[in-house]
């Protein structure tokens, strides 16, 4: 899984989902060529292989017994984790969206790998204690619609999603879909305390913790609810309800396109897309597994690319957050990590790890052009994570 030895990066991790989806326990190599996959050799894997153009090779028992000796030794940061099973996978996504409009059905679909779509329909169900791994599509969890209405509100797509929402509010009997949306995102935290895996990308990000924080308060105005917001709003959100973040001013103004100063897109704005490329932390394989499993990769700096929700401000996350990416010269977070009870959250900014600013109505970003993007691996990462028989932290 290294740059020069895989032609498939993002289709290998599929391959691995199958073996597992098969019942064949998989060696994942942390660190050993980009974070190579191991397994039995059986035909019916070479031959896919073969299909999906996934480079391997096979290896005598000696041969690999040297390699997991290499990895092992104490002078080598590497380790060997156990993948045991295939983890049930779910998308928080509405029912009309399509593969190309969110970055990990797109690569889940591209690298072949299942998962069931469920919105809130099922999550109010309770259909969620059926998954191992979530993940939240570009979804706005405070109900203002992605604060589309400046520049969208005479669209026909933006006042179908509008009545498309409070129809769902009212199905469900809530008076707003912002109350509807703070009941999801209960579940959603009731789903990682009880050990789920938690992952999301651009304003799926900071809007769920600001609909956490404004439990108790009013932050939609009158265009989006009916009502004004609460002037106390901002005095009156509660931080430690939320996962990440803490100590952020809400952006106000229905006019403006940002929720909170959680994104850092607006504080950037002088980086040249040249030289925008985020830094990949490198953790110890033997005493740090669950951030160096979710930073695998052939390499250690990726392009960045911008999204609603770009970045993360450094001063506005929680002590017990672990930065997994970073960006110095514009002081923010790419790629982030936590805990909550027994589950964990992973926190990705932007929108298309391929498309540096992608805008509504772009073209399909077709990830037969990038089958080996960095970037997109880090998500699959996360997909697998739910296989790995993990060991403790040590701190």
């Amino acid at each position: 899984m290294d740059s020069d030895g895989q032609a498939a990066h993002l289709k290998a991790y599929g391959v691995a989902y199958a073996a597992l989806k098969g019942g064949i326990t998989i060696d994942w190599l942390l660190n050993y060529k980009g974070g190579s996959f191991a397994m039995e050799q059986l035909d019916g894997i070479e031959r896919m292989c073969k299909l999906r153009g996934v480079s391997y090779e096979v290896m005598s028992d000696a041969e690999y017994s040297g390699v997991v000796n290499k990895v092992l030794d104490p002078d080598f940061n590497g380790d060997v984790i156990k993948l045991e099973k295939a983890p049930k996978i779910a998308v928080y996504t509405p029912p009309n969206k399509l593969p190309w409009d969110d970055a990990v059905t797109l690569v889940l679909t591209y690298a072949e790998i299942p998962f069931d779509k469920v919105y809130d329909d099922e999550l109010l169900k309770d259909d969620l204690a059926k998954y191992d791994w979530l993940h939240l599509h570009h979804e706005d969890f405070t109900g203002q619609y992605g604060k589309f209405w400046a520049s969208f509100k005479h669209e026909q797509w933006y006042q179908k999603e509008q009545k498309t929402a409070e129809d769902m509010a009212a199905k469900h009997g809530f008076k707003k879909v912002s109350q509807l949306k703070l009941a999801i995102a209960k579940k959603i935290r009731d789903f990682t305390a009880g050990g789920g895996y938690l992952f999301a990308m651009c304003s799926a990000t900071d809007s769920y913790d600001i609909a956490l924080a404004a439990e108790s308060t009013d932050i939609c105005e009158f265009m989006f609810d009916g009502d004004a917001m609460d002037p106390q709003s901002q005095e009156k959100l509660d931080f430690s309800k939320t996962f990440a973040f803490k100590d952020f001013t809400l952006i106000k103004s229905p006019m403006h396109y940002e929720y909170s100063t959680i994104d850092n897109t607006e504080y950037r704005t002088a980086i040249p897309m040249n030289i925008d490329y985020f830094t990949l932390f490198t953790f110890s394989a033997k005493f740090d597994p669950v951030p160096a499993m979710l930073c695998q990769n052939h390499t250690t700096t990726i392009k960045g690319f911008m999204g609603q929700t770009t970045s993360f401000r450094k001063d506005v996350l929680k002590s017990g957050v672990l930065v997994m990416g970073d960006f110095k010269p514009a002081n923010e977070a790419k790629y982030i990590h936590g805990e909550y009870g027994k589950g964990t959250w992973t926190f990705y900014g932007g929108h298309d790890p391929e498309d540096y600013q992608h805008m509504i109505h772009d073209p399909v970003t077709e990830l037969s052009l990038h089958p080996s993007s960095p970037g997109y691996r880090l998500i699959l990462n996360n997909v697998l994570f739910p296989a790995a028989k993990k060991k403790p932290r040590k701190t």
